[in-house]
């Protein structure tokens, strides 16, 4: 079995918009989600609002610049992720369909050894 990196991504202001009732709601989905893929699902996290974020890159002379923030600017941001584990790519696609993304989509990578 390979392990497989699936990232959620979001739009924050669309969950602002739709308030606690959808936040609840897709939370109940991702409960659903788990409970129905539980032996692939080997660990996932919601994480906190991209105004959390911390960026840290190069800056190329062996020293690094830290800004506030995602490393790039947009409507959808990383908000969650789970590792999965499945026996190619394309069960590991069929697992991700199932995640609850109704403001976003979802991103599958191999995750390396």
């Amino acid at each position: 079995m390979s392990k497989y990196l699936v990232m959620i991504y979001d739009n924050e202001a669309m969950w602002a918009e739709a308030g606690a009732p959808a936040e609840e709601a897709n939370h109940e989905r991702h409960q659903a989600f788990v409970k129905a893929n539980g032996a692939a699902v080997v660990g996932g996290a919601q994480l906190g609002e991209s105004t959390t974020a911390t960026a840290i890159r190069s800056d190329g002379n062996g020293g690094h610049v830290v800004t506030d923030g995602t490393f790039v600017e947009t409507k959808e941001v990383i908000g969650g992720y789970y590792i999965i584990e499945a026996a190619d790519m394309d069960e590991a696609l069929a697992i991700a369909k199932q995640v609850p993304s109704p403001m976003g989509g979802v991103e599958v990578r191999p995750i390396i050894n």
